[in-house]
Parts: structure tokens; sequence; C-alpha cells
């Protein structure tokens, strides 16, 4: 049987010690234009695995650990990395449901997903994909994460293999890393279809259509028709652009998108209402009164608009106010 490079994906840092004898790709949420090189150092201070950015085009290493740079995802390719600004997933750049997807796209069962503590559902479709191509699904015990969501999502949609302490991680991937694997031989052609879209940074209409069917919804990020793909119990979508999320996201995606418009009504409506103001101030007469009646009827939009937004779109959360709102 033939062994394809062994190839270790996790969210999160979780080996201490020792020679693991393959790399590890892990995935950190940061603020666009943060600095990746922090992480790095403190990496390097707790593990004796080489830790480094890797650049688009490097080789995988086996006994060191990648971080893709902030906001630029990370793919894996014929032995090598791919670093892109591909479109965000559930939001994020780099997303682990990016990486874990490319990981099993093209080393099928060589392939262990691990999602650690973490807010909302990045890593679950990915997670997922690993299990359809034979890999390995390693989830913390959400009952010990800081941020149990992403643990919690992951259990609750793929079927993972285990599910342990953060602190016994090191020991079961050394043990795991072991067992031999058969590489992509029986990678399912979705997955490496899904992949090779990821990779161009945009796919066409039918290939999106060759992975799930339309739906009534559009990308809030980019407008265009979002497509649904259900495996099991996992639920989600992505638009031909390469946009995804999950089912669990979309609402709060959409929600997001909902309160950048209303912002830019309520500004577009001030702007409105301080043009007429300074057009009434120059009339006289019977314009004058018409400009102030016009002006008492925007500010009453303004006003139960603003309350709205305080109140939060969903009617429950309340939002931040830009600054330039807060006059």
């Amino acid at each position: 049987m033939a062994k394809g490079p062994s190839l270790r994906t996790s969210p999160r840092p979780t080996l201490t010690a020792g020679a693991l004898g393959a790399a590890v790709l892990l995935v950190q949420h940061f603020a666009p234009h943060s600095s990746g090189s922090h992480l790095v150092e403190r990496l390097s201070r707790r593990t004796f695995l080489n830790c480094r950015l890797p650049n688009d085009g490097d080789r995988i290493e086996p006994n060191t650990v990648y971080l893709p740079p902030p906001d630029r995802h990370l793919l894996v390719k014929d032995g090598h990395m791919l670093v892109t600004k591909g479109p965000r997933e559930n939001h994020y750049r780099p997303a682990a449901d990016a990486l874990f997807r490319s990981a099993a796209a093209h080393y099928g069962t060589a392939v262990i997903g691990v999602v650690l503590t973490g807010m909302l559902h990045d890593g679950t479709a990915g997670l997922e994909l690993i299990k359809r191509a034979g890999g390995l699904a390693v989830v913390q015990d959400p009952r010990e994460a800081e941020y149990p969501s992403m643990p919690e999502s992951a259990l609750s949609n793929v079927p993972v293999d285990y599910v342990l302490p953060i602190a016994e991680m090191g020991e079961l991937l050394t043990r795991l890393v072991q067992i031999p694997s058969s590489g992509n031989s029986n990678v399912p052609e979705n997955i490496k279809l899904e992949a090779a879209i990821a990779e161009r940074v945009v796919g066409t209409t039918d290939e999106v259509l060759r992975l799930g069917k339309p739906s009534t919804m559009t990308c809030p990020d980019c407008g265009g028709a979002l497509f649904e793909l259900r495996h099991g119990k996992l639920l989600r979508y992505r638009c031909h652009t390469g946009h995804g999320f999950t089912a669990n996201a979309l609402p709060k995606s959409t929600q997001h998108s909902l309160e950048e418009t209303l912002w830019v009504a309520l500004r577009m409506m001030e702007e409105r209402k301080n043009l007429l103001t300074s057009m009434a101030s120059r009339g006289t007469g019977l314009f004058s009164v018409q400009q102030e009646e016009r002006i008492e009827e925007i500010k009453q939009h303004i006003n139960r608009l603003r309350e709205f937004l305080l109140n939060g779109v969903n009617g429950s959360t309340a939002v931040t106010i830009p600054e330039e709102e807060q006059s």
C-alpha cells in the first residue's frame, strides 16, 4: 500500500515536545493587519519543532509548524503550500475550513484534523471533509475549552474519532502519525473539485452546481447566488466566487450585512436632513415652511432607525455606534 506524505492540521497549537515526523499546519484567527511573528515566537518557546510563517510555494517539511500570515489562507498541494488571499469563509481569512478541505483533497487518509478552543463554527465543515476523505478527526473536550463553541460545533456535526483534553493530545498525535495511510486514492471527487476551485480563487456556476443545488438566498459578502451543500447532518452554503458559510454562520453574516446597510441609510438621511436645514435657513415664506415639514419627517425616520440600531438588528443584541454617528 502506497503511503502519501504525512500531513497533520490543527486550528490551534497542541504539540510541545520532540520530533513528530510530520508537518503541523495551524490556523489562528488574526486581525487582518496584525503580525503573525509574535505567535511564531510564542510557539517556538513551547516546542522543539521548527515554527515559521510560510511563503507561497514553500515545500512542506516534517517536524515543522506552519502558521499562515494574517489575512491569508493556507492551502496545500503536491507537497507545497499555497498562501492566498482567496474569499473569506465564515468571514475568516485564514480559515480552518479552507485548510482542512485542501488537506483532505490532496492527502486523504494521511490527514488528522484537530479542532480546539475557539468561537463560532470555523473548522466544522473542513473536519467533515477530512472524515469523508478517510482522515481522522480529533476535538478538544469542550468542557475544558476556554471558548467551547468550535469544539461543540464539530461534535454536533461530525463523527469525531477522539475527544480528549488538550494536555493528552500531544501523546495521541505522536502515536497516530505512525499509522500507515493510503494517501488520497479514495478521496471523493466533489472534495477535490471544491479544493481546486479554492486554489483558483473563483469557480464557474457549472462547477458549483456539481457541488450542490441553488438556494433562494444570496451571498452576504458579494451578493451572488448561494448554493446549498448538504452532507449528513451538516448544511453549508457557498457562492461561485468562493465565499462559504455553515448554516449556523449564515444568519449572523446576513445580520451583519443588514446592519451595515442600515448604518449607510442612517448616514444618508442625516446628510439629507442637513441639506434641507441649510436650504430652509436661506428660504422664506411657504418654501421655508415646506422644508421644515420635510425636515421633521426625516427626523422621525432617523429616530426610528437609530432606535432600531441601538436595540440591535435582531431586536435583542445591542450594536456599536460608529464614531461618526455618535454626535
